[in-house]
């Protein structure tokens, strides 16, 4: 069985943390260690919910913050086990994100008496569908577990802040036609031919930009998959694009599906995937006080995060973590080192100063 030491240091935590594969669905071995590393620590009160494990300070503060990471990782790709080099903590999930759980681990066994109480959350699953997501679990099922006025999500962000995130919708656009031989195709209807329009109007959108607390965030509707065709003599009944819609936090989900609708007018779209933006919030005052201690503008996360589960409980909340996102899932993931250090020196100043 694999341990952790939380007595080592963030750069060494981090790389025992990748030394542990956790591909999602396969987050045991790793949650195990967690918990065990956890219900050591006397200040803290552990809960665990399948692979997640749920760590709370109860001190009678007048606030209380979440700070939460997942476990679990893409598939490896010749990126395992870790290794350091020239400042550089190389290996599988080292900026996503298993430098954001290390801090948060070194955090919740070094600071017994923080000026906030804390609840940490190690969630299994988020690499994959949501339906698997133990954070999404614990807000429909033990939402108690998650209350707070403030939630910290330690995704990469190249140790800065980024507030709030897009939504995202996915679409299925379908069109009929009939078949006919591609020797006589007037006897028939092409039903790929159909999608032409589609097409354009996806190649003539114009993105909107919406301004929310001072940060710009950029929408994007694009196509992301096309199918269609029986075979090579014959000319096809039925064909679908499948879009992507990015959408600001200023719209719901119901507002992002009456747009597509308006775009797409005459089309029948089917729904296959969504998932709600999140408010940056940099107005609440928590927020703002965290703001202030980074000591950094805030950037507009463009992509989904977690950070839509708080806010969909009503809790605030931002992506504050190590390592660059562009990094993330690929061969070569790493994570500086000054990052580790410097988001776990800028957290311990917020809990304790």
């Amino acid at each position: 069985m694999a341990t952790i030491d939380l007595t080592s240091d963030v750069v060494a935590l981090t790389g025992a943390l990748v030394d542990i594969a956790s591909e999602s669905l396969s987050e045991q071995e790793i949650a195990d260690a967690v918990e065990q590393a956890l219900v050591a620590v006397p200040h803290l009160d552990v809960v665990r919910d399948g692979h997640t494990i749920v760590a709370r300070t109860s001190l009678g503060r007048g606030e209380r913050v979440v700070i939460a990471g997942h476990l679990d990782t893409v598939p490896a790709n010749d990126n395992f086990p870790s290794r350091l080099e020239d400042g550089v903590l190389h290996g599988l999930g080292s900026c996503d994100m298993k430098g954001g759980v290390a801090v948060a681990l070194l955090l919740a066994a070094t600071v017994s008496e923080p000026v906030r109480d804390v609840t940490y959350v190690f969630y299994d699953a988020e690499e994959i569908a949501a339906e698997f997501n133990g954070l999404g679990r614990l807000a429909r099922e033990r939402p108690d577990l998650l209350a707070g006025d403030f939630a910290i999500l330690m995704e990469p962000s190249d140790a800065g802040v980024e507030a709030g995130c897009q939504g995202t919708m996915r679409v299925d656009i379908r069109t009929a036609g009939e078949r006919a031989h591609a020797a006589r195709s007037w006897m028939g209807s092409n039903a790929i031919h159909a999608l032409a329009p589609v097409l354009d109007r996806l190649e003539t959108y114009v993105p909107r930009e919406v301004d929310i607390d001072g940060l710009v965030y950029r929408e994007g509707l694009n196509a992301v998959g096309i199918r269609g065709g029986v075979a090579g003599n014959v000319v096809p009944d039925e064909a679908v694009v499948t879009v992507n819609f990015r959408f600001a936090p200023d719209r719901s989900e119901a507002d992002a599906h009456q747009h597509l609708q308006e775009v797409f007018e005459g089309f029948g779209l089917t729904v296959t995937d969504s998932a709600p933006g999140a408010l940056p919030g940099l107005s609440q005052p928590a927020v703002a006080a965290f703001v202030a201690t980074v000591a950094a503008s805030p950037r507009p996360k463009f992509g989904w995060t977690d950070v839509a589960q708080f806010t969909q409980l009503g809790i605030p909340a931002l992506n504050y973590g190590p390592g660059d996102p562009i990094y993330a899932h690929k061969a070569d993931e790493h994570v500086p080192v000054e990052h580790l250090q410097r988001v776990h020196a800028t957290l311990t100043k917020w809990l304790t100063a």
